[in-house]
């Protein structure tokens, strides 16, 4: 007959305790409260400028060419003081974990893959353009190659005023993929966090650096004349990458080895160089080739590059 003392230590081995049983991870419930805030602010941000411009706003509009510097300043300081730095430290972490040691520049070269990828389908989009054109109206290219001139532009309307292209919505779709995927990769480092009070201060950094992205993206694919249900659609995909991010970084968090940081890394660095493409090929020498507003547009870009630097020195 077993003794009493068995029994209890039999009973205490195999006792069961529903607290530790249900014992959350740690910043659990920030992360599920963060899937509604990344997805709703952003989403908001975003449609501001709809809300403002009922119709598609006229290219030429003084207005709206101040407002899109101010978001090539969000953008080139999110290119400059975020994505870039993001990019050189997860790949550098990802090559020490895997203890390999290059001398070839591997993550500059990733950068400029995302850069040619844009650069070439681009350029194929042109080419096919100017096939299916009469020579007379592709000699009118403009020098950025964003559109097609007017044969003859009528009075009062800029010399680089230009009627919206193919390679036009190519480069805002790329941008906004490019800004997607970034979600993505942010949603899943705030996933990956330990801790409420970690994913806290990440949560609040992301959400007004999203806001901010959100409303640029928002302008400048109206100023590619995309239509109002297109860039919606947009902004969504948008809103959606970064609690899908968060939720794939929560469900990995316990195995995020160094072969899948170097997976992360490689798609930070294609984004980062696309976006590298559009924010200094298309977004800046769009607005600071026409030549009317000069020093309020660089002012406007100051803005925006300062408007990104405090959001990273808080999010630091």
């Amino acid at each position: 007959m077993d003794t009493g003392i068995g029994d209890t230590g039999t009973g205490a081995s195999l006792a069961w305790s529903p607290g530790a049983a249900s014992q959350p991870p740690p910043g659990l419930g920030v992360k599920l409260g963060s899937l509604v805030l990344l997805l709703l602010l952003p989403l908001a941000c975003g449609l501001a400028p709809l809300w403002c411009f009922r119709q598609p706003p006229d290219p030429r509009s003084p207005v709206l060419s101040l407002v899109s510097c101010f978001s090539g300043g969000v953008f080139m300081g999110t290119f400059l003081l975020d994505l870039l730095p993001d990019y050189l430290g997860s790949i550098g972490a990802a090559l020490e974990g895997l203890r390999v040691t290059l001398q070839f520049p591997l993550p500059e070269f990733i950068l400029a893959m995302g850069f040619f990828l844009v650069l070439v389908l681009e350029q194929v989009t042109l080419a096919q353009r100017e096939l299916a054109e009469p020579p007379e109206e592709s000699r009118a290219l403009l020098p950025n190659g964003s559109s097609i001139q007017a044969a003859a532009p009528g009075p009062g309307v800029p010399a680089g005023s230009a009627v919206p292209g193919a390679p036009g919505v190519l480069r805002a779709g790329a941008l906004a993929l490019a800004l997607a995927l970034h979600a993505v990769l942010e949603g899943l480092a705030l996933g990956l966090r330990e801790g409420d009070a970690a994913a806290l201060r990440v949560l609040l950094a992301l959400l007004l650096h999203k806001g901010a992205v959100a409303f640029g993206l928002s302008l400048e694919l109206l100023r590619s004349r995309l239509r109002p249900p297109a860039v919606a659609s947009c902004l969504v995909l948008l809103a959606l990458m970064s609690p899908l991010g968060v939720g794939v970084g929560t469900a990995l968090a316990a195995g995020a080895g160094p072969r899948q940081r170097l997976c992360r890394a490689v798609l930070e660095g294609l984004a980062a160089g696309t976006f590298l493409f559009v924010t200094f090929l298309e977004i800046l020498p769009q607005e600071l080739g026409v030549p009317r507003n000069r020093i309020p547009k660089v002012i406007l870009i100051l803005a925006g590059f300062a408007l990104v630097s405090a959001i990273l020195f808080v999010k630091g």
